[in-house]
Parts: structure tokens; C-alpha cells; sequence
């Protein structure tokens, strides 16, 4: 038996690629093709475009995909959410839907929107958007380069970003944020029903999420005096409790800490300071809590 699997193409496929990777999954795709082959013989990947898997998990084509809640609501998809995977091009935050119009607009507010016009990809979650809050405006669907449409061609967009430089960039102005999107772990409601197939997804899920709990983060050990030790736990941060450990015929102790990899260059010289030694710094794969 086997899971088929949709992963975006595109913009996330670099950042998804190397998450499964760090999850012990090596997914590799030979040219122009859709086709991935991962080292696990029960999953069976196929690339398209995030827009398209929603739609395709829930009809059942696949059995579970990876795309954005944005596109889960513009496809008004009925899937199961097996876990939410917060990581985007660059970053580990969500990427955003904004309403943004020229910077000298003369548009303030969602409300100045009446009766204008207004250009994005996600239409079906725009126009609910405004629906909710009682303006009328036609919203069309933008084939892309979306930014360049303002204020020649339409009075605002609706736009994904990350960190709003693109916007700045073209010279646009934020007016409102219609949602936060990060990609979702889905699955269709058959395939969830499915034991077999319930337990490979939240085996995944296990994996992919204990990856992304360790990005950023590093192990250090170190060995410290008995009498010193004191001190070193005063200085340790830690995800729970550092790990310490009695060196055999000593009176030294072996201490092992999970911490944020930024805080790690001040803490080393602190611990060094205050008797710590054979301080060694290590990487991450996956936290599993």
C-alpha cells in the first residue's frame, strides 16, 4: 500500500525539500519532472502547484497534501487537518493575504474600497472578506505580477507576502491583512478513515514537526565541577531541565542542554567563566516533545 502525496512546486519547493530532508525523508526530482522519488517505498510524492492540491486531496486524487491554509479556503476544500507546519520561503512565520494600494492612494481603509476595483489570486477569501464587513467591490482574478496591476489597471490588490519588501518595493501601502497563512499537512476524509494510512500521516506529522522544532536550535554539553555546578545551572537555559549526569570515579558531572542556537555565543564564555569545560556545541535534526 502506498500514500500519495502532493508538495507544492514553486516558491515552497526548495523549503519543503529540505524539511522532509531534516525529517529523514530525501525527496530528489530529476529536470522538468512532477515526480519525486522519496526513500520510503510507502509514499509516493507528486509536485504541483499549491493552489491545485486542496482541491486535489479533497475530490481524492490524493490522499493527503502540503499547501497553504490560503489555498485550503479559496478551494473551499473539505479535508482533515493533520498538522499545521509553520515555515515559508525564507522563514519560520506565516506568510500573510494584505489588501495594499498605491502609496500616495487616497484609500485608508477597507471601508474606502467601495466600489473599487481590486486584483489577487485568492478571489473566493477576498471577497468574503469584504463581504463580512459590508463593502461592495468587484474583486478579479490576477494571472500574476499582481503588484504592477496598482494604480493603472485596479484601485488595490490582495497579495501574499512574507516580509513586504516586494510591496514596498513597488511602491505599495498595507491597508488591512485578511489572514495568516502557513502550510498544512492535509489529508482526504477516506485516506484519514484508512488506519493504514491515518497512522503513516501522523507518522509523518511527528517527523515534519519534530524537525521544524529543531531549526535554530543546538545541543550543548560540557563537563563541570562538582562544586561549580551550581553555578552553571543558574546560567543554563533550557527547554524543560538540563540533563546531568555523574562522571564515573569523579567528582565532576556531565551536563547536556537543548537551547536556541542566537543564545549560544554569549553563553559560552559565561560557562567557561564559571568552571564549565570540554564545551561542545552540536546540531539538530528533530525535537520530539
Amino acid at each position: 500500500m502506498k500514500l500519495r502525496l502532493g508538495l507544492p512546486k514553486g516558491s515552497l519547493q526548495e523549503a519543503t525539500f529540505a524539511l522532509f530532508k531534516r525529517a529523514g525523508f530525501n525527496l530528489t526530482v530529476n529536470g522538468r519532472s512532477y515526480y519525486p522519488t522519496i526513500d520510503d517505498p510507502e509514499l509516493e510524492a507528486v509536485l504541483m502547484r499549491a493552489q491545485e492540491i486542496p482541491r486535489y486531496v479533497s475530490e481524492g486524487v490524493l490522499d493527503a497534501g502540503l499547501s497553504g491554509l490560503d489555498w485550503i479556503l479559496e478551494n473551499e476544500a473539505d479535508v482533515v487537518e493533520v498538522a499545521e507546519l509553520v515555515y515559508s520561503k525564507h522563514s519560520l512565520r506565516p506568510v500573510r493575504l494584505v489588501l495594499a494600494v498605491a502609496r500616495d492612494s487616497e484609500i485608508k481603509e477597507v471601508a474606502d474600497l467601495e466600489g473599487k476595483r481590486i486584483a489577487t489570486e485568492l478571489v473566493r477569501v477576498t471577497r468574503k472578506f469584504l463581504a463580512e464587513r459590508g463593502v461592495r467591490a468587484t474583486v478579479e482574478f490576477s494571472y500574476g505580477a499582481t503588484e504592477v496591476k496598482v494604480p493603472d489597471l485596479v484601485d488595490a490588490i490582495a497579495d501574499l507576502t512574507e516580509t513586504g519588501s516586494s510591496l514596498r518595493d513597488n511602491n505599495l501601502r498595507e491597508i488591512a491583512t485578511i489572514l495568516e497563512s502557513t502550510p498544512r499537512l492535509h489529508a482526504n476524509r477516506r485516506s484519514w478513515a484508512d488506519p493504514w494510512k491515518r497512522e503513516k500521516l501522523q507518522n509523518l506529522a511527528v517527523l515534519l514537526l519534530g524537525a521544524l522544532r529543531a531549526d535554530r536550535k543546538v545541543g550543548l554539553k560540557m563537563n563541570v565541577p562538582g562544586d561549580r555546578l551550581q553555578h552553571v545551572l543558574e546560567i543554563l537555559p533550557a527547554m524543560k531541565h538540563p540533563t546531568v549526569s555523574q562522571l564515573v570515579d569523579s567528582d565532576w558531572v556531565a551536563v547536556e542542554v537543548i537551547l536556541d542556537e542566537k543564545k549560544v555565543r554569549d553563553l559560552v564564555p559565561a560557562l567557561k567563566r564559571v568552571g564549565a569545560q570540554d564545551i561542545i556545541e552540536y546540531p539538530l535534526n528533530k525535537v520530539i516533545p
